[in-house]
């Protein structure tokens, strides 16, 4: 891994619009190449939205006409992966000389997915991450990955890759990752609870990567006024944030924040990655093939 200055954006899109949430993101762009970052994460569902606090008329055993509308909404705000939008983030990347990840809504055949892209300076998409277990009632609006969307990618500042949201909470899946070497681990979610702090920090100091952990800050105040009706009883604040970016010791370098927008800047070295693994190394000298079967 080279030394190399990240950044982490807290933001929220302009919910149902994804050509303003791209403006938006644009916009994030310049300010972190000004701030001299060498590699951006957005959080999860930034492009197509994470849709908190809606039902889409679901309940067990039926479906309504009026969620199907919004269904239909929600999949109209999606982006096709390759599409004119990946395209426009890989000019980005390439413009900016910067390493772009962001999480989007996916359009499958049909089926939507929430996808982590991978886009890096020479203005390629290098990979993709599908969300491989959506959790309680994201699984009435996005489908599965599978096991090719584990992926590490391997670039000039190092080994990145990652796991969206509670994908976070699966050993096994943190596993994979781990025995590709992953340096730069990014963790976009969803997840604004205090509680994920700990897992953050858990995951650095158990794979001894660096840990991006990236969130939006949304208040209800955002959402379309077609919607507002549904989110009565939720709180003002619907999203509280958390973002924080962790060394491979464990040592919280930036955030958490919350209550705001923002971004998030720290330092990343090589010395510190190697520094850690002399006393713990989850897929070297304290991994124990010998006795655990693989």
């Amino acid at each position: 891994m080279k030394d190399i200055k990240v950044a982490v954006v807290q933001s929220s899109p302009i919910l149902f619009n994804k050509e303003k949430t791209i403006k938006r993101t644009y916009n994030y762009i310049q300010e972190a190449f000004k701030n001299k970052a060498n590699l951006l994460l957005f959080p999860e569902a930034y492009i197509g939205d994470y849709p908190r606090g809606l039902s889409f008329g679901t309940i067990v055993g039926s479906r309504s006409e009026k969620g199907k509308e919004i269904w239909h909404k929600y999949y109209q705000n999606a982006i096709n992966v390759p599409g004119k939008e990946t395209e426009q983030f890989a000019k980005w990347a390439k413009e900016f000389k910067i390493y772009l990840n962001i999480g989007v809504v996916e359009r499958g055949r049909g089926t939507l997915y929430c996808t982590l892209l991978y886009f890096t300076p020479d203005g390629k998409l290098s990979g993709k991450h599908r969300k491989i277990k959506p959790t309680a009632l994201e699984r009435i609006i996005w489908g599965e990955g599978d096991k090719s969307s584990l992926v590490v990618i391997n670039s000039k500042i190092g080994q990145v890759g990652g796991l969206i949201c509670w994908e976070n909470y699966m050993p096994q899946a943190r596993m994979e990752l781990y025995k590709k070497n992953v340096e730069i681990y990014l963790a976009p979610t969803a997840d604004h609870r205090d509680t994920w702090q700990s897992t953050m920090i858990h995951i650095a100091s158990e794979g001894r990567c660096y840990v991006l952990g990236c969130n939006q800050f949304v208040t209800k105040e955002m959402y379309p006024e077609e919607f507002k009706e549904e989110l009565n009883n939720e709180p003002e604040i619907m999203s509280k944030g958390g973002s924080v970016i962790v060394s491979p010791s464990g040592k919280v370098l930036a955030g958490p924040l919350f209550g705001k927008e923002g971004i998030l800047y720290a330092n990343l070295t090589e010395k510190e990655l190697i520094k850690s693994k002399f006393d713990f190394d989850v897929i070297g000298h304290y991994s124990r093939n010998d006795i655990f079967d693989e």
